[in-house]
């Protein structure tokens, strides 16, 4: 009887059966047995049959070449990249579907192909039509990019060993197929199987490949951990699709900071950077009750949003806590803290909390900047003194005791917020700012009208 040519692996304990089952029978887990193609024969030769070491080489001793990256053109890519494409690397780019992946990657392959570069386009969910219509409405050199609409694995990788680009785009990984596979082409298997074949040829012909994923209904990369393993970079391309800004993020990144974002603009004729993205959120920004500018770090670059929040009597219990770009166990830990420390009570309110723009903030510098956003709603007063003529701003980390927390970059956050005017600034002590050692006395300085009602009632 011919032998199969794949084999179905535990992701669990590594247990191999040659047939799917529901339960593992090496550890009795539930659907963790993932089809995987069988390895060629492992038979050693003689030269390694006596299990010959190798001699170690010091590291000082080890040649490292400077690799010439390959520039997209697109300034916040190759800044969040590390200063561009770095050959016969592999990149994946997640987003939501409809975020701009697409229209991110076409101009990047434009802009390398007027540079000069050998590109090439792969495209597993539009037709090779469906794509040209896209890069019509960008800039010139996206319709000079060669492209083939393809789900065939083994096509796609004859046609890169052939055509050997600088730069190849595959949209998107979960559609190839692999045939030796038996699953569905984005099944767990199938995607293990072709990011591995994908990174082999990549490095061996010295091909910078942009895979392009999917994420889940979490937000999370669709497919296995393992894919993240595999390739050299990750980037998280966020936003939402009723707004027009959209940031990318290094979640992962072997020749670069995982501390940078590029922030961007969605218009008719695609993407286009945002250099002082703070300019556009502060204008906005106003001195209402429940609104408070964060000074916020994206990597090494400030970045001033506001953020609103909307206190209001719940008739629900629990009652309800609704939080748009912050982290809602975060949002729970503030609010407790504030409750707690701060002397608002929440325990019969509904809270609202949104970052205005669609931005998303997962730093703890913005823990102060939340919390006095809630204080201002709950108790329907502006923050700041009543004479001032800007919003005010604040950053800060709430620690579980009430004390505020010092966080990194505070004399950049500072500069950026005096660069737009913005008068007071609620910061950590040591910041060189309003200075604030607890929780109490920031919610003392940005509410001063209440702390004077307060100090003269327990006079009375």
């Amino acid at each position: 009887m011919a032998r199969s040519g794949t084999v179905h692996v535990c992701s669990a304990c590594g247990h191999e059966e040659p047939r799917w089952h529901g339960r593992c029978p090496g550890c009795g887990e539930w659907n963790s047995l993932v089809e995987e193609a069988r390895a060629g024969s492992s038979g050693r030769s003689p030269a390694r049959a006596g299990g010959a070491g190798l001699k170690p080489i010091p590291l000082a001793d080890v040649h490292a070449p400077e690799l010439a990256r390959l520039l997209t053109g697109i300034g916040e890519l190759d800044r969040v990249l590390g200063g561009g494409i770095v050959p016969g690397s592999v990149v994946l780019i997640g987003g939501a579907p409809g975020i701009g992946k697409s229209t991110l990657t076409n101009m990047a392959l434009g802009n390398l192909a007027s540079a000069g570069h050998r590109t090439l386009y792969v495209s597993g969910e539009e037709s090779t039509a469906q794509v040209r219509l896209r890069a019509a409405r960008l800039p010139a050199g996206a319709l000079t990019v060669p492209a083939i609409a393809e789900t065939d694995l083994e096509t796609v990788i004859a046609t890169l060993e052939r055509e050997r680009p600088d730069v190849c785009v595959i949209d998107s990984v979960q559609t190839l197929d692999a045939r030796e596979l038996s699953g569905a082409p984005g099944s767990v298997g199938q995607v293990r199987e072709v990011a591995g074949r994908i990174v082999a040829v990549a490095k061996r012909e010295r091909i910078a490949v942009l895979l392009v994923g999917h994420v889940t209904k979490e937000g999370a990369l669709a497919g296995p951990r393992v894919l993240e393993h595999l390739v050299d970079c990750v980037l998280a391309f966020e936003g939402e699709r009723e707004r027009t800004y959209r940031t990318v993020r290094a979640i992962k990144n072997r020749f670069g900071s995982t501390n940078e974002a590029g922030v961007f603009e969605m218009r008719q004729d695609g993407l286009v950077e945002v250099l002082d993205a703070s300019a556009r959120f502060v204008d906005a920004a106003t001195r209402a009750p429940g609104s408070v500018v964060l000074a916020a770090m994206e990597g090494t670059r400030p970045l001033l949003v506001e953020v609103q929040a909307l206190v209001t009597p719940s008739e629900l219990v629990p009652p309800r806590r609704v939080v748009n770009g912050f982290d809602r166990n975060r949002l729970a830990l503030v609010l407790a803290v504030l409750t707690r420390h701060g002397g608002v009570p929440l325990a019969s309110s509904d809270v609202f909390v949104n970052v205005v723009g669609g931005v998303r903030v997962d730093e703890p510098g913005a823990d102060l900047a939340v919390a006095l956003a809630v204080a201002s709603a709950a108790r329907g007063a502006p923050l700041g003194p009543p004479e001032a003529s800007t919003p005010l701003a604040a950053f800060g980390e709430l620690g579980l005791t009430g004390e505020l927390r010092w966080v990194g970059h505070p004399e950049r956050r500072l500069a950026e917020a005096r660069k737009f005017g913005l008068e007071t600034v609620i910061a950590p002590a040591g910041s060189d700012g309003h200075d604030a050692a607890t929780l109490r006395d920031a919610l003392t300085v940005a509410l001063p009208q209440l702390a004077v009602r307060q100090r003269a009632r327990v006079a009375a």
